[in-house]
């Protein structure tokens, strides 16, 4: 029984290195994403709608974009940041 307890301790510290930690690095990550969005920028949705930011309300967490047929509210949310980051670079 005494020689299982190191082996518990290894695979929490593993379970924390490799999954805890990257985990809330890409949610922090993504929270400064979605933070700094901006009025103009251009952005690609979950769902692969390519559009432009024309107006942000901070309040309900949504925002209006532009696409090439026309005008959509949506979720700030539902904007991805490994799509989206390198339009705006």
């Amino acid at each position: 029984m005494e020689s299982q307890f190191p082996y518990l301790i290894l695979i929490a510290v593993v379970f924390i290195f490799f999954i805890i930690i990257p985990q809330t690095r890409r949610a922090n990550k993504e929270k400064k994403f979605l933070k700094n969005l901006k009025r103009g920028d251009k952005i690609i949705t979950r769902s692969g709608v390519h559009a432009r930011i024309t107006e942000i309300d901070e309040k309900n967490t949504t925002c209006v974009v532009e696409t090439m047929s026309g005008k959509l509210k949506i979720e700030k949310s539902a904007i991805s940041l490994e799509l989206s980051s390198n339009l705006n670079t």
